[in-house]
This record gives C-alpha cells, structure tokens and sequence, in this order.
C-alpha cells in the first residue's frame, strides 16, 4: 500500500510502513480544544477552536523549530511515529494555518482529538496532542 502525502506545492508518495525523521517538539507544548468540553452536547455545525501553548503555528511545509499546524481527528486515530496523518475523512488538515473550523457532523456521539504535525504533517517527538473528548451531536 502506498500512501500519498501533499506537502507545499510537491505529491510525496511514501511505501506503507516506512517511518520518516521526527521534528522535536517543544517541552511542555500542550494541544487543546477551546470551546469544547469531555461529555458536551453540541447542534451540527459544530464550531471546533483549536488551541496550543508552548509552540507556534506555520504552515504546512513550513520547517521552522517549534512549529507546526493542526490536524482534526473526528473519530480517527493517530499514525504511528514517523508516520505522516492521513488525509481522509476522519483526518482533517490544516496547512494554511487555521485555528478554528466549523464542521457539519452526524447526529450521535463523536471522539475529537486535535495533533500538531509539521511542516510534513507529521506528528513531533514526542506528539503534541490534546485529550480525546467524546461530544453527542443531538438532532
């Protein structure tokens, strides 16, 4: 299987199980959700704020320590070290930047997960991701 990565203006296209260097991450960097709490009950769209202390943002393809941008997961899990996040439908990305996204979801019980990958979208060393909260999307 091979999975294919878009990373500034270049298709990268990388054999499955290959693991790639990791960017260090600041110590003590924390990724969090603003507006969201564990057990919330929300009304679709969803306005999800992105937050992060101890690191900053750039964008994708950017290569600066200490930086990186955000990643969504909606009911999805985390690549393995060295790994770049997916880009499907429960991987969302956000290259340019962005630290908020309103976002429609189906009506019952959804696990969010924020993680900051860099310039490769993938995740430092070690990650900087926040709690996993389950939200109940009610009709």
């Amino acid at each position: 299987m091979r999975v294919k990565i878009f990373a500034a203006a270049a298709v990268v296209t990388i054999a499955a199980g290959f693991a790639l260097a990791q960017t260090a991450s600041t110590p003590g960097a924390k990724e969090y959700f603003i507006n969201l709490k564990n057990g919330q009950h929300v009304k679709s769209p969803v306005l999800i704020q992105f937050g992060l202390s101890g690191m900053g943002i750039a964008p994708a393809g950017t290569t600066a320590a200490g930086t990186g941008h955000h990643h969504l997961l909606v009911d999805g899990d985390l690549p393995a070290a060295g790994v770049p996040i997916p880009m499907d439908e429960h991987h969302m990305h956000f290259g340019r930047g962005q630290t908020e996204v309103s976002v429609p979801l189906m009506p019952g019980s959804h696990v969010l997960e924020l993680a900051l990958g860099d310039g490769a979208h993938i995740l430092h060393s070690p990650p900087v991701v926040s709690e996993k909260i389950t939200i109940t999307v009610d009709p």
